[in-house]
């Protein structure tokens, strides 16, 4: 069975990535996210790991959070081994999807239901790597090469 991790960070991306909750079950999954009030609750339904939640305020701080994440990201590729990377971003879903990637994993980028006429830094970002890159407004599938419309998918 296909292994894939679905990552997005919290708030309106995991909001996002669950509307995929029907996928889960045809692959053996993980679900990564920051562990923050609202997504603690998920670890009673879903095979799930948190990363840090890491507000930008302070710089050092923000920073130390960047590095232990990449350090869990790291972690958490190389014991799941998945075959494939699903995010709807930002900041966590950029990570898995780069250290994925570096692992030899497929990437599939779902931009933001949010972004109407550029793409979010994640998004740039991820274009780069991205073996499959869905955008949700036709005008953004005009700009981008690489990006497929195919509706809105969340």
């Amino acid at each position: 069975m296909k292994k894939v991790i679905f990552a997005a960070s919290s708030g309106g991306h995991i909001t996002e990535i669950l509307k995929l909750e029907e996928l889960f079950n045809e692959y053996k999954y993980l679900l990564v996210t920051e562990k923050t009030d609202i997504t603690e609750n998920l670890k009673d339904k879903y095979n799930i790991e948190y990363l840090k939640y890491g507000p930008n305020k302070n710089i050092f701080k923000y920073v130390y959070i960047i590095l232990c994440n990449l350090v869990k990201c790291t972690k958490i590729i190389l014991k799941f081994k998945p075959n494939t990377i699903v995010s709807t971003g930002a900041q966590i879903g950029g990570f898995m999807c780069f250290v994925g990637k570096l692992f030899g994993a497929k990437v599939i980028y779902i931009e933001s239901l949010a972004k109407t006429q550029t793409l979010s830094k994640t998004g740039k970002n991820v274009y780069k790597i991205a073996d499959k890159f869905y955008v949700q407004w036709k005008s953004l599938e005009k700009k981008y090469s690489k990006a497929e419309y195919l509706g809105r998918l969340i």
